[in-house]
């Protein structure tokens, strides 16, 4: 069956770094499209950063654009976050999730079938 699981969240410190990986399984990342997206307490969910392997697309929400790159390794079925210059406005949970267009878009929630569990990222002092 479809499986998305998040690992990589962690603590750390403003201007830190972590990368946030996603194992895929029960199909291969060349047909859909994986987003990230994360959800502070009190606040909606909102699309982060997506990657598409069938036209070599990504996404980057202006908030973490220049600070967080996504890349993926099919051989691994795996997609990955690397998340730099970390603020404390980054705290939150941060899913991964399966895109039924195969093409980076601006993230879509109704667009969504699988979502991973989520992974923590907390970035304080």
């Amino acid at each position: 069956q479809v499986q998305l699981v998040e690992s990589g969240g962690s603590l750390v410190q403003p201007g830190g770094a972590l990368r946030l990986s996603c194992a895929a399984s029960g199909f291969t990342l060349d047909d859909y499209a994986i987003i990230w997206f994360r959800q502070a307490p009190g606040k909606e969910r909102e699309g982060v950063s997506c990657i598409s392997s069938s036209d070599s697309s990504t996404y980057y929400a202006h908030f973490v654009k220049g600070r967080f790159t996504i890349s993926g390794d099919n051989a691994k079925n795996t997609v990955y976050l690397q998340m730099n210059s970390l603020k404390s406005e980054d705290t939150a949970v941060y899913y991964c999730a399966r895109d039924i267009r195969r093409q980076c878009r601006v993230p879509d929630i109704e667009s969504i079938d699988y979502w991973g569990q989520g992974t923590q990222v907390t970035v304080s002092s």
